[in-house]
């Protein structure tokens, strides 16, 4: 399954992004590609990033080992998870740069090992490997011409999932935005970008059978004549798409549709 594109319309440009994080959601919907870089995801993506690298580092060293907002995981386990998200993705982009094909995970079960053997290491390390690998992905990314954009990665040897090298930047921004929030360490959902929700509500709304009204926003994402309207910030709807919460602040004139983790 390939990732589903959105546009961005808050970043300064007009332009698309294609997003296909980790776990890519939904059916794809097909749009005009987008050639040239996007300098607005590149500061959004900055942004972020510098974000979460302070949050690690303010951390308390005991703080690692408590829960965070993901079931089953600590907040070590989370900043793994993103310094091997980052390190696979500049692996793979690197790849491309040297015109092979090179898969983001040798397979999922390796994937999650290596998160579990990791999570297990020093504060110290976790932090030193978070920031190296951030700089490791910044300097593939920058080094990624044009006429590249277009070239697939698979996601595993198999490529069950497959995006393009020009999806990267995009995919990057989820995982640092979300997991950020899911880290519990001072940074919420309230604190997303309004550019970042936009993009999330657009990327996460074809997963329900609901029209969606962001009313910090003033936009709607319509799912079909008869579905239930599911209303509140864009902050409680992206929260609640990708399977975080029960859709607390949020008020629907019908049934709440139940959505999985994304």
């Amino acid at each position: 399954m390939t990732s589903m594109s959105v546009v961005i319309a808050d970043l300064g440009t007009s332009c698309r992004a294609d997003l296909g994080p980790d776990h890519p959601p939904g059916p794809e919907r097909a749009v005009e590609p987008q050639p040239g870089r996007n300098p607005g995801l590149e500061g959004a993506l900055h942004a972020a990033t510098t974000r979460l690298v302070r949050s690690v580092d303010a951390l308390a060293d005991r703080a690692y080992a408590e829960p965070s907002l993901l079931p089953g995981w600590s907040r070590a386990h989370v900043v793994a998870h993103l310094a091997l998200n980052a390190e696979a993705l500049a692996r793979a982009v690197r790849g491309v740069l040297a015109a092979e094909e090179v898969a983001m995970y040798d397979s999922d079960e390796s994937r999650d090992a290596d998160i579990e053997d990791l999570a297990g290491s020093s504060p110290t390390e976790l932090r030193s490997r978070l920031l190296g690998s951030t700089t490791v992905l910044a300097e593939a990314l920058g080094a990624l011409p044009c006429d590249a954009l277009e070239t697939e990665i698979p996601r595993t040897p198999d490529r069950a999932q497959v995006f393009v090298a020009g999806q990267v930047m995009a995919m990057r921004w989820h995982e640092v935005e979300i997991h950020h929030a899911d880290l519990d360490a001072g940074y919420h959902r309230t604190d997303w970008p309004d550019s970042f929700r936009c993009v999330l509500l657009g990327r996460h709304a074809e997963r329900v059978p609901a029209t969606l009204v962001a009313t910090d926003l003033g936009r709607t994402w319509q799912a079909g004549p008869g579905t239930p309207i599911v209303s509140g910030t864009a902050a409680d709807l992206g929260w609640w798409l990708t399977g975080r919460g029960d859709g607390e602040g949020l008020t629907t004139d019908g049934t709440l549709p139940r959505i999985g983790a994304s």
